[in-house]
């Protein structure tokens, strides 16, 4: 499938998608999410996290329409971002604090420090993109 591109530089799919991820984080802090306290690490006036918000639409899923739900599905995938952005710098923190890889690896659940230093090229690669 060949992707339209605008003249910004975004495709029409993109921008579909991030209407559609808009849409679904207004819905849930109308639902209420509005009302989560603050993250100490995130003052205010940084907005919910994707991941904040998906979490909100499990635990309030049983009051929430299909349309809610999938617009809560259409947050996963910057929850993802969120949670493999969060793993990228824990993993350089803890290379600059002086761990070894196979001690990040065993934290991490890897066989193998080759196995934990590949996965983390990949993600390092996907962050870049």
């Amino acid at each position: 499938m060949e992707r339209q591109h605008r003249s910004d530089g975004y495709s029409s799919a993109d921008q579909a998608r991030a209407r559609r991820e808009h849409d679904a984080q207004e819905r849930l802090l109308d639902k209420g999410a509005r009302q989560l306290e603050s993250r100490p690490w995130r003052p205010d006036p940084i907005p919910h996290s994707a991941v904040d918000l998906t979490q909100y639409a499990l635990w309030r899923s049983s009051e929430l329409t299909s349309d809610e739900l999938l617009g809560a599905l259409s947050l996963l995938p910057a929850a993802r971002a969120e949670v493999e952005s969060i793993e990228a710098a824990l993993i350089f923190v803890a290379r600059n604090k002086g761990l070894t890889w196979a001690q990040i690896a065993e934290a991490t659940g890897f066989r193998s420090p080759q196995a934990c230093q590949q996965y983390v090229s990949r993600l390092s690669a996907r962050q870049d993109r």
